[in-house]
Order: structure tokens, then C-alpha cells, then sequence
């Protein structure tokens, strides 16, 4: 994701595992977002399943995909 200062940190919480490590996160107010799962996470095989709680990395420009960052 481009420039680091359109970038907001998110709480939210996996709802289902869809493929190609991507997920449904449910980040309150019932607005789900799809999100993908970033590149360190993948390389260190860290797992995620439904029920997770995540850290997602959102951009201002599409509020409806993300970034998986950190498993909380």
C-alpha cells in the first residue's frame, strides 16, 4: 500500500476463511471487509481462522478491503 499516511489501523474480528488466504472481517457496526493477509505473515506461516481477532492496515481510497497485519 502506497504512502504510509493515508493508512488507518483497524480492529476487527475474522467471521470466514475464504480462498487464497484471504478472509471476511467484521470490524463493528456490521460493515464487513474483505482483507488479504500481508506478505510477513505469509512468510513466517502464521495461521488465522474464523473467530480471530486482527489488526488490519485500511487506506482511505476503498473502505471495503484491507490488509491483515497482526493477530491479536
Amino acid at each position: 500500500m502506497g504512502s504510509k499516511e493515508n493508512i488507518r489501523k483497524v480492529e476487527g474480528q475474522v467471521i470466514e476463511a475464504l480462498p487464497g488466504t484471504t478472509f471476511k472481517v467484521n470490524i463493528g457496526g456490521g460493515q464487513e471487509v474483505l482483507a488479504h493477509l500481508a506478505g510477513k505473515m505469509r512468510l513466517h506461516h502464521i495461521k488465522i481462522l474464523p473467530g480471530d481477532r486482527v489488526l488490519m492496515e485500511m487506506t482511505s481510497y476503498d473502505d471495503r478491503r484491507g490488509r491483515i497485519v497482526r493477530r491479536l
